[in-house]
C-alpha cells in the first residue's frame, strides 16, 4: 500500500486546492478582462479571494470541478498519446487544414466537453433516459435520422451544382 503524503491529506484536496484553483481563474479572467477596471488589482484579488472561499463552501461544485478535472487529465494523456503515435507514424505535425475540418474537430470537441459535463454533474443516466429511454425516442430518432439523410443528400446535389 501505497504511503500517504502531506499533500493528500483531506485539508489540501478538499479544501486548499479547489480555493486556489477557482481564486487563480478568477483573478487571470478579472485581470484579463479588465472588468472591475484598468489597474484594480487589490479588488480583483479580493473578489477573486470571495469566489474561491464561496466555492469551497459548497460540495456540488467542487465535486463537479473535481470530475471535470479528472476527465482533463485524461483527455489530455489520451491527445499526447494520440499526437506522439502520429509524430512516429507520419514524422511530423499534425496540421488540421481547411475550415470543414476545423468545424469537425470543433463539433467533435463540444460535443465531448458536453459529455464530460454531463458526467461530472451525475446526470448523464437521467439526460440518455430522456432521449432514449422514452416510449417514442426510437419513432423519434428514425424520423431525426431520416431527415437529417435528406438533408444532407439535398445539401450534396445543390453544392455539386
Amino acid at each position: 500500500m501505497a504511503a500517504e503524503t502531506i499533500l493528500q491529506h483531506w485539508i489540501f484536496t478538499s479544501f486548499i486546492y479547489p480555493f486556489l484553483l477557482v481564486f487563480f481563474i478568477s483573478y487571470a479572467i478579472l485581470e484579463k478582462t479588465k472588468l472591475l477596471g484598468d489597474g484594480k488589482h487589490q479588488i480583483n484579488a479580493i473578489v477573486a479571494f470571495v469566489l474561491g472561499i464561496v466555492f469551497v463552501g459548497g460540495i456540488f461544485p467542487k465535486i463537479v470541478v473535481e470530475n471535470l478535472i479528472l476527465f482533463l487529465t485524461v483527455a489530455l494523456i489520451v491527445m499526447f498519446v494520440f499526437l506522439m503515435l502520429w509524430g512516429f507514424a507520419v514524422g511530423g505535425e499534425v496540421k488540421i487544414e481547411g475550415k470543414g475540418l476545423k468545424l469537425v474537430a470543433g463539433g467533435i470537441l463540444a460535443i465531448a466537453v458536453f459529455i464530460a459535463v454531463l458526467w461530472a454533474t451525475g446526470i448523464e443516466d437521467r439526460f440518455f433516459d430522456m432521449l432514449f429511454g422514452q416510449p417514442w425516442s426510437s419513432a423519434f430518432w428514425t424520423n431525426v435520422l431520416f431527415i437529417v439523410v435528406i438533408a444532407v443528400a439535398i445539401a450534396v446535389i445543390l453544392k455539386s451544382k
